[in-house]
């Protein structure tokens, strides 16, 4: 135990012009509220998001492949002179990323997005957009027993004004997520608050990061939990959410909540007391223990009743294994996702909800937050 607590701390993690041939976009800054957008207002907020999304995909991409819209700054496309210098930081530091996934030996040889926009509204000649990213990247065979794909869906909020003839201007992109950023998103820098209660807890041991690692290969079915029902119910609701359970996507993140589902599809059995207490882990219609669904309690209760133990080194999860972040070292854990696959070059990949996501390498997840505390958890 280390003498000290943190009570559970959930992180939170253009400005282009494009015609829409919407008089709504420029007249409405008449208007006194917020009125739904039209369609041809909506459309161009969708070529504007995905313009912009698309591009960041393809910075990650070996080989780059032809553009399905213009290029930011090009005729058709224009960004507010803060935006794109936001942007032009966001790239490069993608960029940065890149160059680091190809260290651990990972790169992708092509990108797919696709953008949906959930809801648009426009108040005095603003206008702010809610929207649903979908990207999927294919991994680059460099060993040849990666995934086929990464998956994941991310949401975002757009903010745009308007301009004469019609013109939308960009001004920001926000994610709505609350964990990891997708491997296409920058890393933006997030606060976390946190308050010691003075209490002690079984907060864990992190895990090395250094590659490769001695391997602790597990037997995944016909012992005491199946592994692989775990990995094939993440990789199963990974999107599409399981309607037997609550989501906690606005409530801290519903990270935690998913793996305690796929835990307990492979075996975890319930240990029935008070929600509040960590030693108890429990979910019910309306109710659920504080360790279902808090990242900290979940070690506290995981490492306490022994359903699992610390592993020295990230790189000897094996499917079904658990790792959890720390993002900023500030004592808290963050973030909670399960090994769903591990190649025979003893990569894992990790499944996860918020932002949901399917078979993200550990190296890209390393790539983007190396100054992260990790631990990582033998199921």
């Amino acid at each position: 135990m280390i003498p000290k607590r943190f009570r559970p701390a959930f992180i939170a993690a253009l400005t282009v012009a494009l015609t829409s041939g919407s008089f709504l976009a420029y007249s409405a800054s008449a208007g006194s509220g917020p009125e739904a957008a039209d369609r041809a207002a909506t459309d161009a907020f969708a070529r504007i998001a995905d313009e912009v999304l698309s591009r960041r995909s393809e910075v990650l991409v070996e080989e780059q492949q032809g553009r399905r819209g213009a290029a930011p700054g090009s005729a058709k496309a224009a960004m507010s002179t803060k935006f794109k210098k936001d942007e032009d930081t966001a790239l490069s530091s993608l960029r940065s990323r890149k160059a680091r996934l190809a260290e651990f030996g990972e790169a992708y040889s092509g990108a797919d997005t696709r953008v949906t926009i959930d809801r648009a509204t426009i108040t005095g000649g603003r206008a702010t957009v809610q929207l649903t990213e979908d990207t999927k990247l294919t991994y680059k065979k460099l060993r040849g027993d990666e995934p086929e794909t990464t998956d994941f869906r991310t949401r975002y909020e757009l903010k745009l004004t308007s301009k004469k003839g019609g013109r939308w201007e960009l001004d920001s992109v926000k994610s709505q997520e609350n964990g990891p950023v997708a491997v296409n998103e920058p890393v933006a820098a997030k606060v976390n608050t946190v308050k010691d209660d003075g209490n002690q807890y079984p907060d864990g041991t992190p895990a090395a990061t250094k590659y490769p690692a001695t391997p602790k290969p597990k037997v995944k079915t016909g012992g005491t939990y199946d592994y692989n029902a775990m990995a094939k119910y993440a990789e199963k609701h990974w999107s599409n959410y399981n309607p037997q359970y609550r989501k906690f996507n606005g409530a801290g993140g519903d990270c935690t909540n998913f793996i305690s589902q796929a835990l307990k599809a492979g075996g975890w059995k319930a240990v029935p007391g008070s929600s509040s207490d960590y030693r108890n882990w429990w979910y019910e219609g309306t109710r659920q223990s504080d360790s279902w669904v808090g990242a900290n309690e979940w070690a506290w209760f995981t490492l306490s009743n022994k359903r699992a133990a610390n592993l020295a080194n990230v790189y000897q999860m094996d499917v079904g294994d658990v790792l959890q972040v720390d993002f900023n070292k500030d004592g808290s854990k963050d973030h909670s996702m399960m090994v769903t696959y591990r190649s025979g070059n003893g990569m894992p990949y990790l499944t996860y909800h918020s932002t949901n996501t399917y078979r993200k390498s550990l190296a890209s997840i390393l790539a983007s937050y190396p100054d992260a505390r990790y631990f990582a958890y033998r199921t």
